[in-house]
């Protein structure tokens, strides 16, 4: 299934991060009303209850996530990943150790090599995401853990001004924080097509894993994903 970045190449999306890497993180705050922390919390919180031994954060940008899944698991290797080198300069201030630069779609990684693979806002960007949870699954141990955070749309009375929000206010106001404003109008198209719910959980199961699961953050803005290797 293609995402609606297929139509792009890579160095173009590449491009686009690397535009964005000085602010990224402040826009992401700003405009995530500070909940983004909660959602990184979520994460989190759920890796732990695991106990891993070794933890892939894909598509890592910046390292947030990353450094916190580190702070909470202290006695796991903690590999951070992605294509784009910029975003890893600013993971690497951050202090995020392990960084490798690796395109989601042909992880340099081994078969079966971490117990959990996370990626947060990031396989919504990939070209073609069953490729990518091919690559996911291929590098989870059986038995393993994969936990996605993504944007979603929520249901009912809040539908209608969020959509406001996504397709008008979020891209003017995220190009005015990262003087940047073409790399957020195409935000709101990805969100609308990205699959969700149940279409996302069936996805996870032809990839190859088992008890796909979907819990909805913050009303649904946001949806956190988990799945165990088969």
């Amino acid at each position: 299934m293609p995402s609606p970045f297929s139509a792009a190449n890579s160095k173009s999306i590449r491009e686009m991060f690397a535009g964005v890497a000085p602010r990224y993180d402040l826009a992401n705050q700003v405009l995530s009303l500070g909940l983004d922390r909660s959602w990184r919390k979520y994460v989190c919180q759920t890796v732990a209850a695991w106990k891993p031994s070794s933890i892939l954060d894909l598509a890592t940008g910046s390292g947030v996530l990353a450094r916190e899944l580190a702070t909470m698991n202290a006695e796991s290797l903690v590999v951070a990943a992605d294509f784009c080198i910029p975003m890893l300069k600013v993971a690497r201030k951050r202090k995020v150790d392990h960084l490798v630069v690796a395109d989601g779609l042909a992880l340099p990684f081994a078969d079966a090599s971490f117990d959990v693979v996370t990626v947060a806002f990031g396989l919504r960007n990939m070209a073609f995401l069953e490729r990518a949870l091919s690559e996911m699954a291929r590098t989870t141990r059986l038995g393993g853990h994969l936990v996605i955070l993504d944007f979603s749309l929520p249901s009912g009375l809040l539908l209608p001004a969020y959509r406001l929000y996504l397709h008008l206010v979020l891209p003017r106001l995220a190009g005015w924080l990262t003087g940047e404003p073409a790399a957020y109008e195409y935000l709101g198209e990805s969100i609308e097509r990205f699959p969700r719910g149940s279409a996302m959980t069936a996805l996870l199961e032809q990839a190859g894993f088992a008890n796909a699961a979907a819990r909805q953050l913050s009303g649904g803005v946001v949806t956190a994903y988990s799945a165990q290797r088969a």
